[in-house]
């Protein structure tokens, strides 16, 4: 790796998207000019993947509601739950609003194929949105941490979803998951010769990175499969 060099500052993000929106974050080009510079493997993987960058679509509820769909089940079968939540909660109508899912009981919602724990997280999910105890109109001024104490105030959200929402919905640049498996192993194979590596080990070489380790940990995850992560 590189010395240093002094952190350039990021732009701030595009405004949040709306439902069926798609965006890709201002700073993508700027940071991987520095990160190209910085780190020999990530020189190495940027050019990899042209001009496929980090998107976000959906508003923040929905990004949300959808994280804890897709909570320890395959992709295929988050889709189907999801999909079929939507239909049971909004009908047919644009989007899904926090009160259109507290319009049912967890017993109904459980017709969708969703667990009684999970309907119960959605449930609240929808009253922390629906009563304004989540700031969303205020979370482009709040920094990353503050964002997540309140999300993890959720039922049904640590801080990994959290985190990554933050990446994918807010684009913040500057975030490193830590307890994310794929960015461990993405990290042991590029950089360790595929040995083990720790939390403490991921967070000194994401200190490199900074102020875009997000955009860092994108191409790690790249790097392990083709497709683009999307959350």
């Amino acid at each position: 790796m590189s010395q240093r060099q002094a952190s350039p500052k990021p732009q701030a993000p595009a405004a949040s998207p709306q439902e069926g929106a798609l965006v890709a974050p201002v700073y993508w080009d700027d940071a991987c000019r520095h990160l190209s510079r910085r780190d020999r493997v990530m020189k190495r993987l940027i050019p990899r993947y042209g001009s496929a960058r980090l998107q976000s679509r959906g508003d923040a509820f929905t990004t949300l509601a959808r994280s804890i769909v897709g909570q320890q089940i395959s992709v295929k079968a988050a889709q189907s739950v999801w999909e079929r939540f939507v239909q049971l909660a909004a009908g047919d109508g644009p989007g899904l609003a926090p009160v259109q899912v507290l319009a049912h009981a967890p017993a109904r919602l459980r017709e969708a194929g969703l667990s009684l724990r999970k309907a119960e997280y959605l449930l609240d999910l929808s009253r922390h949105f629906e009563g304004g105890s989540v700031h969303v109109d205020q979370w482009q001024r709040m920094d990353d941490e503050a964002i997540i104490e309140e999300l993890v105030a959720i039922r049904g959200i640590g801080r990994w979803t959290a985190e990554m929402f933050l990446i994918f919905h807010l684009m913040r640049p500057n975030v490193l998951p830590l307890d994310d498996v794929g960015l461990l192993r993405g990290v042991s194979l590029n950089y360790f010769s595929g040995e083990p590596v720790s939390r403490a080990e991921a967070r000194e070489l994401g200190e490199a990175w900074a102020p875009f380790r997000s955009v860092a940990t994108w191409y790690i995850w790249r790097s392990l499969d083709p497709l683009p992560v999307e959350y």
